[in-house]
């Protein structure tokens, strides 16, 4: 009897885990719903769900300009620009094999900001749709750039971090050398270097949807190939993989991710850091689940963010880079001073 209840269990235990699979994705699903409801909702003027409701959906609603014009532009942003920084963090620490690596830390982010203060201080380009294209640039080179001087395929996590973190210190000293010398740069760009969602437009969500989406599924198709390349470069041959390929790929795919995100509402760091781990505590190492939990679960800690900016800025706010660089700071101590107590 006791042999028939044992392979009982052990039969059960399969469907059980197929079970907490599926269950995974729809509760992270159902958290982000509230997060984006939360996000239309608070505001200067707080919003009840039925206004929010009435504002989605009757234009002849009062709330129809305020739910249209400003916060649903501004909650889609912040979607879109969550699953981006978040995934792009995943992909960047599998491809760097970097628990540490962010497109913040690793100045990929700054690479964008320094082009987008190019075009628009001393260019003269101040259209989105313009602009973008020089983001997109800036992220690339500097993610070859930190790739090249980190070591290449022998780089170490820590020649990576020293090459990020001049690289960012170099190129932000820049951004601020071109707002202080162009008064109209500063007026423009001051909210938009901390990271901010306040200035999102309809047309803004339009022009940046193409690119993070292309990234999203480039990253998305990218999982399988980088479990390989984390056995070896021999092994992923042997699996299939192209390494050389997989990795083009890939930092092709950060700098969409990073570059629209950045373009679209500026340097926002430690997003890319913070949700791969606290993802992979529940998803493990498989990059599979874990790149699907990113996207659903990145745009919860930035639209989070940006709402505790509203309400303890009342009656201004808190520019959401600044709430996810006083979040992420501690979080980036303790999980370096918990690796370096491993080694």
């Amino acid at each position: 009897m006791s042999d028939v209840n044992s392979l009982a269990v052990t039969a059960a235990r399969p469907a059980r885990r197929r079970s907490a699979r599926a269950a995974g994705p729809a509760a992270a699903g159902l958290v982000l719903l509230g997060v984006l409801a939360l996000s239309i909702g608070f505001g200067a003027r707080q919003l009840s769900l039925a206004e929010v409701w009435q504002g989605l959906t009757d234009p002849t609603a009062p709330t129809y300009t305020v739910v249209h014009e400003m916060r649903l532009p501004r909650t889609l942003l912040g979607l879109l620009a969550g699953s981006a920084l978040g995934l792009a963090g995943a992909v960047m620490q599998a491809l760097t094999r970097n628990p540490l690596a962010d497109p913040g830390l690793l100045g990929i982010n700054a690479g964008a900001s320094a082009a987008v203060a190019t075009a628009a201080g001393l260019l003269g380009v101040t259209a989105f749709s313009g602009y973008v294209w020089f983001a997109l640039a800036g992220a690339a080179c500097v993610a070859v750039l930190v790739y090249a001087v980190g070591g290449g395929r022998g780089a170490t996590p820590a020649r990576l971090a020293l090459a990020g973190s001049a690289i960012n210190a170099t190129l932000y000293s820049f951004v601020s050398a071109v707002m202080l010398l162009n008064a109209a740069s500063l007026e423009r760009m001051r909210f938009w270097t901390v990271g901010s969602l306040a200035g999102a437009q309809p047309s803004t969500v339009r022009q940046v949807l193409p690119f993070i989406a292309v990234g999203l599924l480039l990253a998305l198709a990218l999982a399988r190939p980088l479990n390989a390349l984390a056995l070896g470069d021999d092994s992923a041959r042997a699996l299939g993989a192209r390494p050389a390929a997989t990795r083009a790929a890939a930092i092709l795919a950060v700098t969409l991710l990073c570059g629209a995100a950045t373009a679209a509402c500026g340097p926002v760091v430690f997003v890319g850091l913070m949700v791969p781990h606290l993802v992979r505590a529940v998803t493990g190492p498989d990059l599979r689940r874990l790149f699907a939990y990113c996207v659903l679960l990145a745009p919860v800690l930035l639209l989070g963010a940006d709402v505790l900016g509203r309400v303890l800025g009342r009656p201004g706010e808190l520019q959401v880079g600044i709430v996810t660089a006083v979040l992420g700071g501690p979080f980036f101590l303790f999980f370096a001073r918990r690796g370096r107590s491993r080694a």
